[in-house]
């Protein structure tokens, strides 16, 4: 489990909500991470700045609180991936679509997790223990399609699961950061990649 906060998750504490609210418009106001304090968020959450540490370890741990609807689309979109009834392609580019739409809905906050990865060993931790849950299922799908003769031999589905997640990681953070070929373009060649590793084709 992702350590999001000292407390655990507690929708209904009013302060931690408004911790978060004034750390969300501050990002949506374009503020970077690194330029955001502590002690502005309390104040203009109406509590202390002890109260922000009594909730989260750091901003980037607060950042990454922020982030728990992305967590919870990749999980919606994991389930979609492994349920193995629909067609490779369609499932595929939905799953990758999802994780573009992730950003799209967020991209303040995204960008902000980027700044949090990069300087909180903390949310990289945490970052890298999702990316390995996620990577394992992956596998294990790669692993029964093979067995089911829908997929090809190939290279070994932990290694190739994890590629493919670091190249979706690499290709949604250009996205955000506004690099690489627009929207689209990135789905179609994240689609064909992954189609192509899996089970073979031109």
């Amino acid at each position: 489990m992702t350590r999001l906060d000292r407390r655990g998750p507690n929708r209904g504490d009013a302060s931690r909500d408004a911790l978060l609210t004034v750390l969300d418009e501050m990002l949506r106001d374009g503020t970077s991470l690194a330029d955001i304090k502590i002690g502005q968020v309390a104040e203009r959450a109406g509590v202390s700045r002890s109260a922000f540490y009594f909730y989260f370890e750091n901003k980037a741990m607060a950042v990454f609180a922020l982030v728990r609807g992305m967590y919870e689309e990749v999980a919606v979109a994991t389930d979609h991936l492994l349920d193995v009834s629909e067609p490779a392609p369609g499932r595929i580019r939905t799953v990758i679509s999802r994780l573009f739409d992730s950003v799209d809905q967020l991209p303040h906050t995204y960008r902000a997790l980027l700044e949090a990865r990069a300087t909180s060993a903390t949310v990289r931790d945490d970052w890298d223990r999702g990316r390995v849950g996620f990577a394992e299922e992956v596998a294990a799908m790669i692993v029964a399609e093979r067995a089911s003769g829908a997929a090809p031999g190939g290279a070994d589905a932990a290694a190739l699961a994890g590629v493919l997640l670091e190249l979706n990681d690499r290709a949604i953070e250009r996205y955000a950061l506004g690099g690489g070929p627009a929207r689209e373009l990135h789905i179609d060649a994240l689609t064909s990649v992954w189609v192509r590793s899996i089970y073979g084709g031109n």
